[in-house]
């Protein structure tokens, strides 16, 4: 059910405790995915190996929306670099911990519940704003359904308007795991032709990438990370022979 909202500092409170949640932990790498995607994915197991990778080249937090899934997939990979997690949760994700108060294994303190989406969204923006250069952060987009859309939509939206990154560009990375994403790029270039989307502009506010390697290499590259220094612990996703059998993801 929609939360009531009784007045708009109901909403205004929720956003000052995410942006509070932020400056305690502070910023980094924004994970945007499923959160219907089970452990026994490859999908899971690559976005697992990139969170940590991601956490360990930048020395940043890693937030998403604490919930199950992909989101899960890239606090394990965090915790395991030993790098700290913070999250934005919302009430009813699908599947499972569907409870508003709870998470399996995060400390409280950690992440917060939230009512209100647009409170948890203007949370996961916040936690990647670079106020200054010493600020790594990142947006990755990992395979997702409706929510994950939404999210990403609306981020770009921000980027191309240059509510993030005016200042200090902030890395976006659309993980094309498995051609996921190819069709809605396709629609993409399609919108080009029609003239609702500028020729190249698309193309210029993310980065697309196939694989892990790819996308650390692309933000090693972005914060001048020294070649020495880009060891990065990737093995390869499961064989087609060994992945579970595909179905739909959505979020």
């Amino acid at each position: 059910m929609e939360p009531e909202r009784g007045s708009p500092t109901q909403v205004k409170e929720e956003i000052a405790r995410c942006y509070e949640l932020v400056r305690r932990l502070g910023r980094g790498a924004v994970y945007l995915g499923s959160s219907r995607v089970p452990a026994a994915h490859p999908h899971y197991h690559q976005t697992a190996q990139l969170a940590a990778e991601i956490a360990k080249l930048l020395g940043c937090t890693t937030w998403t929306g604490a919930g199950p899934g992909l989101m899960d997939a890239a606090i394990q990979g965090a915790l395991e670099a030993g790098k700290p997690v913070g999250g934005f949760k919302i009430g009813k994700e699908a599947g499972e911990w569907t409870a508003s108060n709870f998470h399996p294994y995060l400390p409280s303190e950690t992440y917060l519940t939230c009512r209100f989406f647009s409170a948890r969204k203007h949370g996961l923006v916040d936690a990647v704003v670079r106020n200054s250069s010493a600020d790594k952060t990142a947006i990755v987009a990992l395979p997702g359904g409706i929510g994950t859309l939404d999210e990403l939509f609306e981020i770009m939206a921000l980027v191309q308007l240059e509510r993030i990154g005016s200042a200090l560009p902030v890395p976006f990375l659309l993980m094309n795991y498995d051609s996921y994403y190819s069709k809605l790029l396709e629609f993409l270039n399609d919108c080009e032709d029609w003239g609702t989307v500028a020729p190249g502009e698309v193309a210029s506010l993310w980065k697309i990438c196939s694989g892990n390697h790819e996308a650390l290499e692309y933000l090693a590259q972005f914060y001048d990370v020294p070649t020495g220094e880009r060891n990065y612990g990737i093995s390869s996703p499961p064989s087609k022979e060994d992945r579970v059998p595909s179905y739909t993801v959505r979020r």
